[in-house]
């Protein structure tokens, strides 16, 4: 009988593809890719800078539910982030500075919580990155259904099993394994050509005619 609960392995890493990612903004990776592998709504609970790059094991819960986040905690290893699908919901916290220690002290490097959090604090002390929708003290419900190491919708954004996950200050992105090494070689690109930029802004020799070029184009 089908009861709402569904439970996949951890996918393996791309160790490779983790490690070129790693290097970039995100705001570089999202703008060589089209400017739609970035979640929306979600920032970093952290008062200090971060950053983190790493293997999502995802979760998907009823709102306000953190049963199979629990779970998932269990299948945690070095490299990991745990991204969790809670609808967006913030009347209750599903992550906390419990479930955090689990999390760091089995080896995931961060967080992303498409839902609420509490103990803020602790998060920063502990240093350990995390992202999510809002702030409620108010704790879960730990009944279920959910599921483990499925696609999830985090802000808009699909993230499955295995995906690299890639989150700074500025908020987070995802990227499948097979396309990590494309996107490293166009965010070196892009890196350079911002460099360029800002050394043109530094040295006075900017040139913003491309503004013209577009007004030109719509007839202005």
């Amino acid at each position: 009988m089908w009861n709402g609960i569904e439970i996949n392995d951890r996918v393996a890493p791309s160790v490779e593809g983790i490690k070129a990612l790693a290097e970039f903004p995100t705001s570089i990776v999202g703008d060589v890719t089209g400017r739609l592998n970035g979640t929306n709504g979600l920032y970093p609970v952290n008062k200090s800078p971060v950053t983190a790059c790493g293997n999502a094991v995802t979760v998907k819960v009823r709102s306000g539910d953190n049963l199979m986040i629990h779970l998932a905690l269990r299948m945690l290893k070095p490299g990991d982030v745990l991204v969790v699908d809670g609808e967006g919901d913030l009347t209750r916290a599903l992550f906390g500075e419990i479930m955090m220690s689990v999390a760091k002290s089995r080896g995931a490097v961060a967080a992303v919580i498409d839902g609420a959090i509490r103990d803020v604090n602790a998060f920063e002390k502990a240093q350990f990155p995390c992202w999510a929708r809002g702030i409620n003290l108010r704790g879960p419900y730990k009944d279920g259904p959910g599921a483990v190491n499925v696609p999830v919708s985090i802000g808009g954004l699909i993230i499955n099993p295995g995906d690299i996950v890639l989150g700074d200050s500025d908020g987070v992105v995802a990227f499948s394994p097979k396309v990590a090494l494309e996107v490293a070689q166009l965010g070196k690109e892009k890196v350079a050509q911002e460099v360029a930029t800002l050394k043109s802004i530094k040295d006075g020799s900017y040139n913003d005619s491309w503004i013209d070029t577009v007004l030109k184009a719509k007839g202005c």
